[in-house]
């Protein structure tokens, strides 16, 4: 019988997925890789779901892949196509995910939390490479990701060097986006995620997906592409949004109704 390592936990348009393996600090076999990318799938197709938290709990985000079940039937997928061997890091979600990180995000656990849209970090939390020490490369979009979010250079020594970056680090350089007390990272995740699923819907994901699609185009064509995203926005919101404002809402920079 298959170990239930991911619980998905829902409060309203919030929907939060926990990775629960404490003996192994969170890391990621097969099994559970096929668990996350069953719940984010799931999630994706939710029509009642606008926004989703990746926890880990225990106080650690994800050690990264389990070494331990390598060459075992409990080892991670490792195939150029379908899902990768984290699971979900070669999804591309039409909502947004928000990773709340607590303690270790480290290897294949960075690249998850890379693969997620904002990163929410407590004071414990460490991010690295930590893979480097062991011979196991980064696979699941790590090195794609961790330069675009923050430069070649940056992520270049923390690639070559496996170094622990910790939480004001990792906000100074554009890692983490906003850094919360010890063990605040859940709830400030969820509230986030509570405030973005707040807002009209269309419009969010239509300029979600314009900033992911625009990566590697020219100028000229990422803002056809930014127009093509925003008809629909157009079309079903926008006109509704402008009669609230022009109602006297969102005055003077409020975001409440």
């Amino acid at each position: 019988m298959t170990d239930q390592a991911v619980r998905v936990e829902r409060s309203g348009p919030v929907s939060t997925v926990i990775l629960h393996r404490p003996a192994r600090r969170n890391a990621v076999d097969g099994p559970t890789a096929a668990q996350l990318a069953a719940a984010f799938r799931a999630f994706d197709a939710d029509q009642d779901a606008a926004v989703a938290v990746l926890h880990g709990e225990g106080g650690v985000f994800c050690a990264g892949a389990d070494l331990t079940a390598m060459g075992t039937e409990r080892g991670n997928r490792v195939a150029p196509d379908g899902d990768g061997p984290m699971g979900v890091s070669r999804l591309r979600l039409s909502k947004p995910v928000i990773a709340a990180v607590a303690g270790y995000a480290v290897a294949g656990g960075l690249e998850l939390a890379l693969w997620c849209d904002l990163r929410i970090a407590d004071e414990t939390a460490v991010f690295g490479v930590f893979c480097r020490r062991w011979g196991v490369p980064l696979i699941d979009g790590g090195t794609v990701r961790l330069p675009r979010l923050i430069g070649t250079s940056r992520a270049m020594d923390m690639i070559l060097t496996g170094r622990a970056v910790d939480a004001a680090e990792a906000a100074a350089i554009g890692l983490a986006n906003r850094v919360v007390p010890s063990g605040q990272a859940l709830v400030a995740a969820q509230e986030l995620a509570a405030q973005l699923a707040s807002f009209p819907q269309v419009c969010l994901r239509s300029d979600r997906a314009s900033v992911l699609g625009q990566e590697g185009l020219d100028e000229p064509a990422a803002l056809a592409a930014e127009f093509v995203h925003g008809r629909a926005a157009l079309r079903e919101e926008a006109d509704r949004g402008a009669a609230r404002f022009a109602a006297g809402a969102g005055r003077h920079g409020s975001f409440g109704p």
